[in-house]
């Protein structure tokens, strides 16, 4: 017999999401325009992946990228639509899933240590990294002209390193301190 989960943790699983999503729209909005925006967008990802896990945090990320898929305005600069996921920044967005999916799948192999959840977080950081600076790269080319590899790093990765991992640490201090009182 196999046990399925009651009406009331179906409510509080989705209620999860739906303030995942809006804090990942509000941590958005929070931002300094550069060519890509400092934004706190990363802190969101961190955190909602903290506190709700690799399954429910990356289907947060997707409902998130779907809503502003549909148009409404949660991503950076209070963009929305299909246009700013195909847009030269655009893999960066993107690339949140990716990182969501190798957190996922490294704490469903390895466990959910301190250790495990900031090892997983870096390098589905750097996997975001790596996925949008070419996705950059390659629609700056057809849009603007040919921009070399090392130049996009400089341009996108180097400045968002530090500021990253610094969310990053304050999302895992926020998931420590929050954990116990979430019940999902």
């Amino acid at each position: 017999m196999t046990q399925t989960a009651s009406p009331s943790t179906h409510t509080r699983t989705i209620s999860y999401l739906a303030l995942s999503v809006a804090l990942m729209a509000l941590c958005s909005w929070i931002s300094i325009p550069t060519t890509v925006p400092f934004t706190m967008q990363t802190f969101a990802i961190f955190a909602v992946l903290g506190l709700l896990g690799g399954k429910r945090g990356t289907l947060a990320i997707l409902c998130y990228l779907l809503i502003g898929c549909l148009g409404f305005p949660v991503f950076s600069g209070f963009r929305g639509g299909f246009a700013a996921l195909l847009g030269n920044t655009g893999g960066y967005l993107m690339g949140f899933l990716l990182l969501g999916l190798l957190y996922w799948g490294m704490t469903k192999l390895f466990g959910t240590s301190l250790w495990v959840m900031a090892t997983s977080m870096v390098l589905g950081l750097f996997l975001l990294y790596l996925f949008g600076s070419l996705w950059f790269m390659v629609l700056y080319a057809s849009n603007t002209g040919s921009i070399g590899f090392l130049s996009v790093l400089s341009l996108c990765v180097v400045p968002f390193v530090l500021p990253d991992l610094l969310k990053l640490s304050l999302a895992l201090l926020l998931v420590r301190r929050l954990t116990p009182h979430l019940h999902l």
